[in-house]
């Protein structure tokens, strides 16, 4: 890893924030491209995830020559519906009220791309979010702080939206959007292959 420069594909502020408190040194590079139109088959909500990761690892890769890129996708989904982020506050109050009171899972797609020799290692974490019956009263409020923007499922369990929730089963860190168990596993899987090659 210390001859890899870190380039995080990622303008999220939340990424970014666990990065510095695990000690990286990093760039943000964030993809050029915010989510791609479509893709040509049907995935379950984890591989949509993944592949999102992977369309963002490669966008950043096309534009520099050297470093190991991070990339991340994260989406919520019940039932197989997938909620990534709200288009606008009607959108939100949509996903709030579809996601009141059940248990839904959150998947974080995340790729490692060595941006010189095109190596990749594309993962997925799923948390299980369990979140209690919301009012109305408490979803507008919520609304109206805005907290909801530019987050999957329409709420950021790291802000105010940890008050709709009522446990969660795997790692908390994969809901606000990079999972630090499964970053670990695969930069250490990296650095072995990496050996290898030598």
């Amino acid at each position: 890893m210390a001859e890899h420069e870190l380039i995080l594909a990622s303008g999220s502020p939340r990424r970014a924030q666990i990065l510095r408190e695990l000690g990286f040194q990093f760039r943000v590079v964030p993809s050029p491209i915010e989510e791609p139109l479509g893709f040509a088959r049907p995935m379950s909500p984890a591989e949509l995830a993944q592949a999102l990761s992977v369309f963002k690892a490669e966008a950043v890769g096309a534009s520099v020559r050297e470093g190991l890129i991070l990339a991340a996708d994260t989406v919520a989904a019940k039932d197989g519906e997938v909620f990534g982020k709200p288009s606008d506050r009607a959108d939100a109050r949509r996903i709030l009220q579809a996601l009141s009171g059940t248990r839904h899972e959150v998947h974080t797609g995340m790729t490692l791309l060595d941006a010189r020799t095109g190596r990749r290692d594309t993962r997925v974490d799923t948390t299980a979010v369990v979140m209690r019956p919301l009012r109305s009263d408490e979803i507008e409020s919520y609304l109206d702080s805005e907290a909801w923007v530019g987050k999957a499922g329409a709420y950021g369990i790291q802000d105010h939206g940890d008050a709709f929730v009522e446990r969660i089963e795997g790692s908390f860190s994969n809901v606000v959007g990079l999972s630090v168990e499964l970053l670990r596993t695969m930069l250490k899987a990296f650095e072995n292959a990496g050996r290898g090659d030598d």
